[in-house]
């Protein structure tokens, strides 16, 4: 469990509202951690996705998951993808995203924060499935003697899933190929009208 909602920090409404069909990337992104065991102790997982294509757009590993590890991989998105002001950014309510350093660095970035509700996993599903895939795909069939094993893993299953791995509510494409031909769609329609 790496929830830790029993926390004095302010709470976001659930603004998502379990709304998963995106029309266009940047507008909704989730987030959550995840653990990993290894011979070593734990590793920690962060990752931010695009609800649109489903795409890991931003990642961090580290041995805690405190506010940093977070924000490593929100940084990392943000800097990737620059989205426009007001995307939708959705949560646990984790003290992690709870805090005031994260909701600081959210408001900088011009980010509205929503969170599910207390107790609600299918408000986050598109990452808890993702969280899913990565175990029963790959991390369930390997006993990591160190740390640095277990993140080289991860980072090959992370370039697996978003390059090749299809996905059924994407038209069985992987998440780049569904984002390339949204974009693809695009010019070809600005040079039609």
């Amino acid at each position: 469990m790496t929830t830790d909602s029993d926390h004095h920090e302010a709470i976001s409404p659930n603004k998502l509202d379990r709304q998963f069909t995106i029309e266009a990337p940047n507008k909704v992104w989730t987030t959550d951690i995840t653990y990993v065991w290894t011979l070593e102790g734990w590793v920690y997982l962060a990752v931010v996705i695009d609800l649109f294509s489903r795409q890991v757009v931003g990642w961090a590993i580290n041995d805690h998951m405190r506010t940093s590890l977070c924000l490593d991989a929100l940084q990392m998105a943000f800097w990737r993808r620059k989205p426009e002001p007001g995307l939708l950014h959705h949560s646990d309510r984790g003290s992690q995203y709870a805090s005031k350093e994260y909701r600081n660095h959210l408001s900088i970035m011009k980010m509205e924060q929503s969170m599910s509700r207390k107790g609600t996993n299918w408000d986050n599903s598109p990452t808890e499935r993702f969280f899913r895939s990565l175990k029963h795909e790959q991390l369930n069939y390997e006993k990591f003697r160190t740390k640095e094993a277990a993140k080289l893993s991860i980072i090959d299953y992370l370039a697996f899933y978003n390059g090749r791995r299809t996905y059924s509510t994407l038209g069985y494409k992987s998440p780049l190929k569904f984002e390339q031909e949204f974009y693809n769609k695009r010019v070809y329609e600005s040079v039609l009208f």
